[in-house]
């Protein structure tokens, strides 16, 4: 995982320092403005991102190398069906706002 040095912030948790992390909250703010109209997909996308958020933030967290590649494994699988569930929205014509970036 990437790192970026955060010290204007003073933050001194460890997935602070990750970029992955900051792209990860973009990614839960992009399927927030999506605006996904079926309420079930909204909340399967935005579990989605949440999750993927939370991942990071654990595996940055963890000690172990076999902790760390479990944790942000999860986190990539919980990205990936994030963005399947926009996909399908937008497929569905259920979407309301605007469509994640590439």
């Amino acid at each position: 995982m990437q790192q970026h040095n955060n010290h204007s912030s003073g933050s001194v948790l460890p997935h602070h320092r990750l970029i992955v992390y900051r792209k990860a909250l973009e990614l839960l703010a992009a399927v927030r403005a999506a605006q996904i109209a079926d309420a079930k997909l909204r909340d399967e996308a935005l579990r989605a991102a949440k999750g993927v958020c939370l991942n990071i933030a654990e595996g940055a967290g963890r000690v172990s190398r076999a902790d760390k590649s479990r944790v942000f494994a999860i986190a990539r699988g919980e990205a990936v069906e994030c963005v399947a569930a926009v996909e399908i929205a937008t497929a569905a014509g259920v979407m309301r706002g605007r469509e994640l970036p590439q």
